[in-house]
Order: structure tokens, then C-alpha cells, then sequence
């Protein structure tokens, strides 16, 4: 688990000092404390060559591309693990954020076929893979989690790619003259023409959902899409997608018995976290009580020596959020190493502005913090952590799964009327199309608010994209919203885990989204996953459940889900306990004039009565203003 960044120059002018490129690593130096490296070649030149990673340099000849890296070392902990990776001819360069969980696989069949390794490390194994087979069969061969960058002299082409679930960042910017990547998005404040700038056209997606797909906020700034890679040549672009979830169809009714898919996912899961054990450093688990991390520790336990598996979890004060009690009850079980933490309302306001400079947009889920105080303290015990992010969206663990099926049958229809009777026409139309109906069950703001705090707001075009991507699926409803949802939800919660565990360089593991696992996560019929009963309690994740019942009981398995709930109106009323801080808030948001600051002023001054739905149209306000002062200040600091 690393980070990388790097620019070329398209118009073929040539940098003579490794100045930019020293700035662009040392401001994600986070990502990778352990080691870094810097290479400088020319698109069409003969080599590679290695510069000074700690000190400012000039070059006589200059280098169009200059690549830089930081290394968190957990596989093969020597100096051979190095990164940026040449190959012995020095032609052909790779950078590999992640990890490749299957890498040993290949190992010995490369040597055969004449290939030396110099270390133990994955990455190393990636470069063969890609001198014997070229970047095509290679990025199909991969298990695991990835950005990658390989650049080839001999065909003077550049790849950039991420993993299949977008589990890794790669983003890059384009100003016509100069491409520059990163792992993170603030190294680019580190190029002297890089301005930040509000890419406004994506707001009113922003407001209903807290985020856009796969894009960011700011202009000129791009996310390579998850499954997708980039060609580099010529100066010219070309993108390619080695991964598209639809070529997957499920199993039907009857092709399995409950049994042997209940045997087979428990073996599935077994392997995968068996794999993903892998690592030269301590692997812990980010455990909260719930099914899937509950689950991912059981697997992970039985692989190491019993009483040596430390957890990290947080807990709150308030015993309504809180999954203490089950989270004992897995420590109890497993004879675990347990370390909690409490997650306080000063410490949630004292880290606000840091988590929005680390998630590198707007705290869009309040919890975001919790995260970060985990991975914060599990510094102090482990490197690696094992999380179980991923199962509910491909499991169907949300009561929008079972909705899906029945969408007129189902609690949140009902809840859903009450809330929209003011324009229950309206809402009807919406609900009755299929495409506009599986956005909006995972959407966070109701039309009518986001129109309150945005008069000029158009609910056509903060869903389009959305509904772009459910019309381009196939198979019945519930198989539609699984792959809408590894598509749109699921990219972002994965953001959220690699910037707020990175932040305290702490790797994120994903076991629920090993290639092996969503294979066979479609072999497993519908119903064996959503139940066909009316009950509305339960009724998602079936299979999953059943196997955590046999490990810690039913009441334990087939309880009400939580979530990793937080109490925001708790947390939100502290902010008002600092006058000042609130008064430049609301200051900023009317002088801004993007929202409505009256509104937000409104609720601001009663917070202890605003509903549900107002409170939290109030966080997604609140984190909104946050975060763009705090990239608008640090791009003035960055020009003075």
C-alpha cells in the first residue's frame, strides 16, 4: 500500500529539476512513510534513470516525464522492494499502489520462462507479468487491489489503471500541456498552474447523493474509472475497460442447493481472507459487531495462533449507536486481542477540517470520522487492517435489495409516501419507472430540500448519470440494483476506507471483494440471499447471516442492522457551543450564494427540533463549507 504522482509534459518541453515532483510526494507522504523514489526519462528516449528522492536537483539534458513514489512497506521489507521498479534493461518502469493477493501464484512459472526476481514482492511480479505477457492478459491475471502505472520506452506507451471495484485512487489532470497522476488529488497543488476551481455542474447530482460517480468536484481533475485503464501514446489518450460487472448473471432458482451454496460461500470467504493474510507486518481486524466484519475476524482468527488476533473497533458513549456488546461477544468468542476507542464530540469537531483535507472531498458520511480515529490508533498496534467493506452491496445487504423485489410491498415505499405526500403526484412519477427508482433508493436528500437550498436545482440532471448506468444493466430488479450498486455506491465507501485509513498509513484490506468471491457470489441464487416473506426485518444478506449464526448464534446473526451509526445531532449541536466558528460558517455559505444560507442559518438555530431529513441536508451544508474553504485556503497559501 503506497502512493504515487507523477507529470509529462505533452508538448515535449523538458523539466530540469526534480523540484515539482519532490513537493508532489512529500504532500501524501502519508500514504508511504517507509521509503520513496524518483525517476526522470524522455517519452521517446532510451531509459530510465533514477534521481534524488530527498534533495532538489538540476539535469542537463531534462526529462517530459518525471514519476515519483512513497512506500508502505508490507511485503518484503528490504530495499529491493523499491519503487519506482525498473526492469534490468531499465526500458520498462511500473508504480503499484496495493496488492496483488494471487502474485505467488506465477512465481515459479516466470522463472521458468527465464524471468529473475530480485525481492519478494508482488510488484515485481506484476513487471514480469507484464514484460511476458504484455498489459492486456496481465490486468485479467490480477486478484487484488490496485492503481498501477507501467511505462514501456520500448513502445513508448503508458498505462494507468485501477482495480475492478475502484478499491485504489488514481486521479489526473489534464491542462492541455501537462498530464499529471496521483494517488491523491492535493499533489497537484504542488504544479504551478494547478487552480482549484468548483466544477459547479455537478451540484445538484451532489446534493441527492453526497457524491458524483466516480468524478470529483473540482475542474480538469478525473478519476480513472474502476475496471478501466489508459493509453498513453503519441500524446495521444485512449481508455480501455478490463472489467464490466454485467457479464455476470446469476445462477437461477433451484441450480444449488441452500447447502452447497452455504458450504461453498463458507469455503469462498475462508480462502479469500486466508490470502489476504499475506504481509511481512502485523495484520489486525477493523472490527465493529456487525455480520460482515464479525465474519471476516472469524476467518482471520482461525488462520493465526489463538489469543494473537488484535481487533480495532469504536464504540460511543450513547448505548444506541454503540455495538459494544457485540463486539465483546466476538472478542469473547475468538479470544481476541481487543483495543476500542470512544469517538467523542470534541474529537469529532477537532478533526473535521482534517478528515475534508484527507477524504479530499466533503464529509459526505458522518461516520467518515469514526474511521479515522480507527485507523488512527490502530497505528499503535497493526499495519495492516482487514475490514469487511463490500458484502452488503454485493450480497444485497440493503433494505433497498428486498425493495427492489418488491417495490410496492416494501417498508420504505410506505415510509417514502409519508415523507413526499406534499407532492405525492410527483414522487409517484418518479417511484413507477424503474430506471429513476433504483438511484433514488440509495439517494441521502429528498427533491423538495435539495430545491430549498438550491432554487435553480434539476432533479433530471442530478440523476442522469445514475439512470445512464441502471438502463445499460441486465437481469431482474434485484440483479440490476447489486451491479448499480458495486458501480455507484460501493466506489465511494471504498474512497472513504483507503483515505481515512491512509491518513495514519494503515492498509486497508477488502476480503468481500476478492475476484473469487463475487464469482461466486453469482452462483448463488436470489433467493437464498433476499427472502421471499414480508416480513419486514431480516430479509437481506440471508446466506451471509446463516453462516454468522453458526459461528456466533442466531440472535446475534439475525438481528436488526445497524450500520456504523453516529449521534449526529449530538455531534452537530457541539459546533454551536463555538460561536464563532458558527457565525463564519453561515457567513461563508450566504457570501458563497450556492445554497440557500437563510435555510441553513434556520436549521442551524434549531437543531433540536429540524427533522430527520433536515439534519441530515444540514451535515451534508455543513461538511460541504468545510471542506471547499479548507482546499480554497490551502490554495491561497500554496500561491502566496
Amino acid at each position: 500500500m503506497c502512493g504515487f504522482a507523477g507529470y509529462i509534459n505533452l508538448n515535449n518541453h523538458k523539466s530540469f529539476s526534480n523540484e515539482i515532483i519532490l513537493k508532489m510526494i512529500q504532500i501524501q507522504k502519508h500514504r508511504g512513510p517507509d521509503d520513496s523514489g524518483v525517476i526522470g526519462f524522455n517519452h521517446n528516449g532510451d531509459s530510465i534513470t533514477n534521481l534524488s528522492n530527498d534533495k532538489i536537483e538540476s539535469y542537463t539534458n531534462g526529462f517530459n516525464c518525471i514519476f515519483g513514489f512513497n512506500r508502505l512497506s508490507i511485503q518484503d521489507l528490504s530495499s529491493a522492494g523499491h519503487q519506482p521498479m525498473l526492469d534490468a534493461s531499465a526500458k520498462v518502469m511500473i508504480l503499484l499502489n496495493g496488492e496483488i493477493y494471487n502474485a505467488n501464484d506465477f512465481r515459479s512459472n516466470l522463472e521458468t520462462k527465464g524471468h529473475k526476481f530480485r525481492s519478494r514482492t508482488d510488484t515485481e511480479v506484476v513487471l514480469n507479468l507484464y514484460l511476458e505477457f504484455g498489459f492486456d492478459k496481465m490486468i485479467q491475471l490480477l486478484n487484488g487491489m490496485f492503481s498501477i502505472v507501467i511505462a514501456d520506452l520500448r513502445s513508448n506507451e503508458i498505462y494507468f489503471c485501477r482495480d475492478r471495484f475502484g478499491i485504489k485512487p488514481l486521479y489526473f489532470y489534464n491542462n492541455g500541456s501537462t498530464f499529471s497522476f496521483a494517488s491523491e488529488l492535493k499533489s497537484f497543488y504542488c504544479l504551478p498552474d494547478f487552480k482549484f476551481e468548483l466544477k459547479e455542474s455537478l451540484l445538484d447530482e451532489f446534493l441527492i447523493f453526497r457524491n458524483s460517480i466516480n468524478q470529483t468536484l473540482f475542474k480538469n481533475i478525473e478519476n480513472i474509472e474502476p475496471g478501466e485503464y489508459v493509453i498513453l501514446s503519441s500524446g495521444n489518450f485512449k481508455k480501455k475497460r478490463f472489467f464490466n460487472i454485467d457479464t455476470y448473471q446469476r445462477v437461477k432458482n433451484n441450480q444449488i442447493s441452500f447447502k452447497d451454496a452455504f458450504d461453498g460461500l463458507e469455503n469462498c470467504l475462508d480462502e479469500s481472507v486466508e490470502r489476504q493474510l499475506i504481509s511481512d507486518v502485523k495484520v489486525g481486524c477493523q472490527l465493529s459487531g456487525g455480520v460482515d466484519s464479525s465474519l471476516v475476524t472469524y476467518f482471520a482468527s482461525n488462520k493465526m495462533k489463538k489469543g494473537s488476533l488484535e481487533t480495532i473497533s469504536i464504540i460511543f458513549d450513547d448505548k444506541k449507536y454503540s455495538e459494544e456488546p457485540f463486539v465483546d461477544h466476538v472478542g469473547k468468542e475468538l479470544s481476541l486481542i481487543q483495543h476500542k476507542y470512544t469517538l467523542k464530540t470534541d474529537y469529532y469537531f477537532n478533526q473535521l477540517e482534517n478528515v475534508s483535507w484527507h477524504l479530499e472531498s466533503p464529509v459526505n458520511h458522518p461516520n467518515s470520522i469514526g474511521i479515522y480515529l480507527l485507523s488512527q490508533r490502530a497505528k499503535e498496534n497493526v499495519t495492516v487492517l482487514l475490514s469487511g467493506e463490500g458484502a452488503d452491496e454485493t450480497f444485497g445487504g440493503y433494505p433497498r435489495f428486498s425493495s427492489a423485489l418488491r417495490p410496492y410491498f416494501s417498508k420504505m415505499f410506505l415510509s417514502s409516501i409519508n415523507r413526499n405526500k406534499k407532492d405525492l403526484f410527483g414522487y409517484l412519477k418518479y417511484y413507477t419507472d424503474p430506471s429513476l427508482r433504483a438511484p433514488l433508493f440509495s439517494s441521502y436528500m429528498q427533491p423538495g430540500i435539495a430545491k430549498m437550498l438550491k432554487p435553480d436545482f434539476n432533479f433530471d440532471a442530478a440523476i442522469a448519470q445514475r439512470r445512464d448506468k441502471y438502463n445499460q444493466l441486465t437481469g431482474n430488479s434485484f440483479d440490476k440494483q447489486v451491479k448499480y450498486e458495486i458501480q455507484t455506491y460501493l466506489p465511494d465507501l471504498l474512497m472513504r476506507q483507503d483515505k481515512m485509513s491512509m491518513a495514519h498509513s494503515i492498509e486497508n484490506r477488502v476480503p468481500f471483494l476478492d475476484n473469487k468471491v463475487l464469482d461466486y457470489s453469482f452462483n448463488i441464487p436470489a433467493n437464498f440471499l433476499i427472502s421471499d416473506s414480508f416480513n419486514p426485518h431480516n430479509k437481506e444478506k440471508l446466506l451471509l447471516k446463516e453462516i454468522c449464526a453458526k459461528k456466533f448464534g442466531k440472535s446475534f446473526a439475525f438481528r436488526n442492522k445497524m450500520g456504523f451509526g453516529i449521534p449526529l445531532r449530538e455531534f452537530i449541536f457541539s459546533f454551536m457551543k463555538n460561536k464563532a466558528f458558527k457565525e463564519k460558517l453561515i457567513l461563508s455559505i450566504k457570501q458563497r450564494q450556492l445554497f440557500n444560507g437563510k435555510l441553513i442559518e434556520n436549521w442551524f438555530n434549531n437543531i433540536a427540533t429540524i427533522n430527520s431529513h433536515q439534519l441530515d441536508a444540514l451535515w451534508t451544508m455543513l461538511s460541504f463549507e468545510i471542506w471547499i474553504q479548507k482546499f480554497e485556503n490551502h490554495e491561497n497559501s500554496h500561491s502566496n
